[in-house]
C-alpha cells in the first residue's frame, strides 16, 4: 500500500508497505542537483553529498559507516542533474536507525576542515579516473553540447579547479540555498510502517523554516559539435537529439522508438550496425528524460576504420524509421518497457527511488497501471511520426573521443538527416 503525506513546512512522505518482506529501503532525496548551481558552483552539490558522510555534530565519518553495517545494512548517496539523494537498506528493524543516520547526515555536517581536504582528494580521484574512462566522459562531452553555456550541460564532478577552490562555506551557501523542507522527500519501501516514519519525520525535519529558492532556469536545447582525438583503441560515438520531458506523454512514445532503435540484441542498430555488418561490439540509443527537457541517445564504439560507415548507417536507420517502422518491433519495444518497469519493482529499492522520482515531478504517486496504459496507447503511427520529428530536427549533438579522424563532420550528419 503507498502513502503520502506533507508535513505543515512541505517536508513530503512517501511509503510503500510490501507484505512478506523483511527488509527496508529508505532515503532522502533533495530536489537539488547539479543543474542547481551557478557557474562558479558547479561540483558543489556532488562535493556535498561526499562531505555528509565525513562526519556530523553527533557522529564521526566512522562511526556514520559502522552504525549501519554493524546491523549489516548499506548506505550511499549519489548526485544527479536533478536530485541529490542520501539512502540506505536495512532489515525492518532498524528502519528507526537507518532513518536517523540519513537524517543526521543531511541535516548536521559539520564540514570539518581536516575532512574536506581528505575528500577534495578523493573527488579529484574521481574526476581523474572518469576522464581515463572514454565510454563514461563522452556522454558528459555529449550532454555539454546538446545544452552548451547552462547548468543541464555542465558535468556533475565539475572541473577540477572548481572543486580544488571549495571552501567549507560554499558548502553551508549551498545547504542554505537548497536544502529546504520543500525539496526534500523521505521515500520508504518494504518493511516500513507510514505512521512511525510520519513520526520521525516530525521530530527530525519539523522545525525546519520553508525556504525561499528561486525557480530553476529552464533548459533549452541547442546542440553542437566536440571531437576529442587521441590514440585509443576505439573511436566512442554518441549522437544526441533533443526529447521530451518526464511531463509529456510523449516520453513514451520517445522510449518506444529508442527501445525499437537501439534497445536490446533485436533493434535496429543492433542488428544492422553489429549483427550484419561487424562494425561494432556495443551500441545503443536510449531516451533519457528531465523535468522539462529530455535527451535521445545513441552510442556505439568503433575502430577508427569504420567509424564514418557506422556514423552513416547510424543516422539512415534514424531516417528510416519514420518510413518502415513496424507493428512487431513497436510491440516488442512496449513490451521491453513493461517488463523492466515490472521487473524493477520486485526490489524495494527500485520502488522507493521510483517514489520519490514521481512525488519530485508530479507531486503525487503515479498509479502502475496508469503508466502501463500510457505504454500500451503507444501505437505504430505515433513512433512513426516520433522517428519523422527526429529526422527533421535542427538540433543536433555530436561528441566523439578517440581516433576520429575518419568521422563525418556534425553538417555532414544533419544534412543527411534532413534529406
Amino acid at each position: 500500500m503507498i502513502q503520502f503525506s506533507t508535513l505543515p513546512n512541505g517536508v513530503r512522505v512517501v511509503t510503500e508497505h510490501m507484505p512478506g518482506l523483511e527488509s527496508a529501503s529508505l532515503g532522502i532525496w533533495v530536489t537539488a542537483g547539479g543543474r542547481h548551481e551557478r557557474a562558479e558552483q558547479n561540483g558543489i552539490a556532488h562535493f556535498l553529498e561526499h562531505m555528509a558522510f565525513k562526519g556530523t555534530k553527533r557522529r564521526s565519518a566512522l562511526q556514520i559507516a559502522e552504525e549501519i553495517e554493524d546491523v549489516g545494512g548499506y548506505l550511499n548517496a549519489y548526485t544527479s542533474r536533478e536530485v541529490t539523494a542520501y539512502y540506505a537498506r536495512v532489515l525492518k528493524d532498524d528502519v528507526a536507525l537507518a532513518f536517523d543516520v540519513i537524517s543526521d547526515i543531511v541535516l548536521n555536517p559539520v564540514f570539518d576542515p581536516r575532512e574536506l581536504e581528505v575528500e577534495r582528494g578523493v573527488i579529484l580521484q574521481e574526476i581523474g579516473q572518469a576522464l581515463d574512462t572514454p565510454d563514461d566522459v563522452i556522454f558528459d562531452w555529449l550532454q555539454e553540447v546538446a545544452f552548451p553555456d547552462q547548468p543541464m550541460g555542465r558535468t556533475i564532478l565539475g572541473p577540477a579547479e572548481r572543486v580544488r577552490a571549495f571552501s567549507r562555506e560554499d558548502l553551508a551557501r549551498f545547504v542554505a540555498e537548497h536544502y529546504a523542507p520543500e525539496r526534500m522527500i523521505l521515500s520508504a519501501a518494504g518493511a516500513v510502517d507510514h505512521d512511525m516514519l510520519m513520526r520521525l519525520a516530525e521530530r527530525a525535519f519539523g522545525h525546519l523554516v520553508p525556504g525561499q529558492a528561486g525557480p530553476v532556469a529552464p533548459a533549452g536545447f541547442v546542440g553542437g559539435e566536440r571531437r576529442e582525438l587521441k590514440t585509443l583503441e576505439q573511436v566512442h560515438f554518441t549522437l544526441g537529439l533533443e526529447g521530451p520531458s518526464y511531463t509529456d506523454d510523449a516520453i513514451y512514445t520517445a522510449q518506444t522508438y529508442a527501445g525499437a532503435l537501439g534497445g536490446g540484441m533485436s533493434s535496429r542498430l543492433f542488428q544492422e550496425a553489429r549483427e550484419k555488418r561487424g562494425l561494432c561490439y556495443t551500441i545503443f540509443a536510449q531516451a533519457g528524460a528531465y523535468s522539462d527537457t529530455g535527451l535521445i541517445t545513441i552510442y556505439a564504439g568503433t575502430s577508427a576504420e569504420q567509424i564514418e560507415g557506422l556514423a552513416l548507417l547510424t543516422v539512415d536507420e534514424l531516417k528510416r524509421a519514420a518510413d518502415d517502422m513496424s507493428l512487431a518491433e513497436v510491440d516488442r519495444a512496449r513490451a521491453q518497457m513493461k517488463a523492466g518497469l515490472l521487473m524493477g519493482l520486485e526490489s524495494a529499492s527500485s520502488r522507493a527511488e521510483r517514489l520519490a522520482r514521481q512525488v519530485s515531478i508530479w507531486n503525487r504517486v503515479i498509479p502502475l497501471d496508469e503508466t502501463v496504459a500510457k505504454i500500451d496507447a503507444v501505437d505504430l503511427a505515433a513512433v512513426r511520426g516520433f522517428a519523422e520529428g527526429v529526422a527533421g530536427s535542427a538540433g543536433t549533438a555530436l561528441a566523439i573521443y578517440g581516433p576520429g579522424e575518419a568521422a563525418p563532420e556534425l553538417g555532414v550528419l544533419r544534412e543527411r538527416l534532413a534529406a
